[in-house]
């Protein structure tokens, strides 16, 4: 294994801890925070955690599932068609999906940055730390879905060629 890839599974290892820690703390504030207010002492920061938290979880456990996994989708009648068929629907549907994640990066960095006065009620910091979560989620999905691009167009290279020896 190259250095590239190590480096890459780290990452996808700290994305994953740090999704499931997010996901462990949204859940315990909101619980908190709705014992709290039912007790009479509302914990308003609990909230603005939980949205920033939330707005970042979005975007990184979509790229963790994205690359555990493929695009959810109905494939009821395209598994009708013929395979040269499918496999341009295939690379199209993710060529259309980078598309539509480069316009989030090309908008998100000017949303992030024009939202950098605006801050979050009771925790005092730019509310452009969630909105930073666009534009850098959607780099990391077009990341895999490049890689899983790649992986594919390969493994397809290998079962030619392997027919090709027989």
């Amino acid at each position: 294994m190259n250095y590239m890839q190590k480096i890459y599974r780290c990452f996808c290892k700290a994305e994953e801890i740090l999704v499931s820690a997010f996901i462990a703390t949204i859940t315990f504030l909101v619980f908190i925070s709705a014992v709290a207010r039912t007790a009479g002492s509302p914990l308003n920061w609990a909230q603005d955690v939980s949205l920033l938290l939330f707005a970042w979880v979005v975007f990184l456990a979509a790229d963790l599932a994205l690359r555990k996994a493929d695009f959810v989708r109905v494939d009821m009648l395209v598994r009708f068609l013929p395979v040269k068929t499918q496999k341009f629907l295939y690379y199209f549907m993710y060529s259309l999906a980078i598309v539509f994640l480069l316009i989030l990066v090309i908008y998100g960095f000017p949303l992030s940055a024009s939202n950098a006065k605006r801050l979050f009620q009771t925790l005092g910091i730019s509310y452009s730390w969630a909105t930073l979560s666009v534009p850098v989620g959607s780099i990391f999905l077009i990341i895999t879905i490049t890689l899983k691009l790649i992986s594919r167009f390969k493994e397809k290279e290998i079962v030619v060629q392997a027919k090709e020896a027989i």
